[in-house]
């Protein structure tokens, strides 16, 4: 009898804890956006057949594998006309950005050995950053490029940096912590105006389908690009690497004769063809999804900002991503925000993914010069189309509480004045 009752409540605790976790997973409120996306229903559906019945090598001669070598032809020929690319053979299919990012480095590198010097901001992706501490390390010269307090990028010293031996001149074009855009377009032109030998790199890791992209417009002047599937809606382990006809590099992924033998490795069949789905459904639902995002986005903001006192919005008087807010509270820590809004089920984060875990504060607020008692402080909401306005009210009741509440805790924290103790 007691046995039959303590597995009776043992099996009730399991089911209770079961209904729990449920019910914990339905409340999840996504809004990491910046560091990857969930997979589109039609993503998923679009690389079905391809992990099952055409599951065949595409570099196979007999005539089973010829869908799957069709789909990877169809999807640059996709990718590539909505990048307007001027021919689809200059879009190479990798696992990820930071592959492209460091084919683009190293390829560079090799194919011009006697230019030694590069140029980059200092608020990169830690994917560029530390590519140009390893140049670095083999004798290269790189000029950080830094930005002032609103994010923008200092435009005349970029332009003075520009050296008769500058290998690669390398700049973001929205930053994947504050979302602010850097003018890619007007940068590539002065490269290019001052040498036309400098190659000019942009990672459109953060842009790629949600900012304007077009590599015969507005992108004319870039020769290489690199971008994640993970960040729009396909799934992670693709990526891009665009280089236009004519760019002198060497290949850095040896193997096989695949992407027309400059990127070894039997093609990622499925990933790509959810890859090119992806950039078809931003193509039809870019403009009203920005709309859409970046009221809400605005929404939060303002919400925040007038409930909450002493929070600065880093990059706000910047031309920014519309889906992106970084919010620098003073005298508290971000973690500890961000623990507070998990317990909400409210998923968010401190920066970059690649640098989570890391007590260093952030080197994009460093280099914006924000406020030491802010910039720890520092919290990144980043949304997608599958953001509800629902989510984002419960995000403004909860936000308010837990810093008042984590504030009270803070010895930097003047409680009866509600502001930052002086000294």
């Amino acid at each position: 009898m007691k046995q039959s009752r303590f597995a009776a409540a043992v099996s009730s605790f399991v089911l209770f804890c079961q209904t729990y976790h449920v019910k914990l997973i339905s409340m999840t409120i996504y809004l990491d956006n910046n560091a990857t996306t969930a997979v589109a229903p039609e993503v998923f559906e679009a690389m079905v057949p391809f992990l099952q019945q055409e599951y065949f090598n595409p570099s196979s001669m007999y005539p089973a594998a010829k869908p799957a070598r069709a789909a990877v032809e169809t999807a640059r020929q996709t990718i590539a006309g909505h990048l307007g690319a001027e021919h689809p053979s200059e879009l190479l299919f990798t696992s990820c950005a930071t592959e492209s990012i460091n084919a683009a480095f190293f390829g560079a590198a090799r194919a011009n050995p006697n230019r030694k010097h590069v140029i980059t901001t200092a608020v990169e992706h830690p994917a560029v950053l530390e590519v140009c501490k390893e140049l670095q390390h083999e004798g290269y010269e790189v000029s950080y490029i830094g930005v002032d307090r609103k994010g923008n990028l200092n435009l005349g010293e970029f332009v003075r940096e520009l050296r008769h031996d500058t290998l690669l001149a390398a700049v973001m074009h929205a930053n994947s912590e504050t979302g602010v855009v850097f003018p890619i377009d007007r940068l590539a032109r002065i490269v290019k105006e001052t040498n036309p030998e400098i190659m000019f790199f942009c990672d459109a890791t953060q842009s790629v389908t949600k900012m304007p992209i077009h590599l015969t417009g507005n992108f004319r002047h870039v020769d290489m690009l690199a971008f994640s599937g993970h960040k729009i809606h396909a799934p992670k382990g693709t990526g891009g690497f665009y280089v236009r006809r004519g760019t002198r590099i060497r290949p850095f992924m040896l193997g096989g004769h695949q992407e027309f033998s400059r990127r070894g490795g039997t093609e990622n069949v499925p990933y790509i063809a959810g890859l090119a789905k992806a950039f078809d459904i931003a193509a039809v639902s870019h403009d009203a999804d920005r709309v859409r995002i970046e009221m809400l986005r605005n929404k939060l903001e303002s919400a925040i900002v007038a409930r909450v006192p002493y929070v600065e919005v880093n990059g706000a008087e910047a031309e920014r991503m519309p889906n992106t807010l970084n919010l620098a509270v003073h005298c508290i820590e971000g973690e500890g925000i961000l623990y507070q809004l998990s317990e909400f089920g409210i998923c968010a984060s401190s920066g970059s993914a690649c640098t989570s875990g890391s007590l260093e504060p952030s080197h994009v607020l460093t280099a914006m010069g924000v406020p030491f008692t802010a910039k720890h402080g520092s919290v990144r909401i980043s949304l997608s189309r599958y953001t509800t306005e629902a989510e984002i009210d419960t995000v403004i009741e909860a936000f308010p509480d837990i810093v008042a509440r984590l504030r009270r805790l803070s010895p930097y924290w003047d409680q009866e004045k509600n502001q930052p103790r002086k000294g």
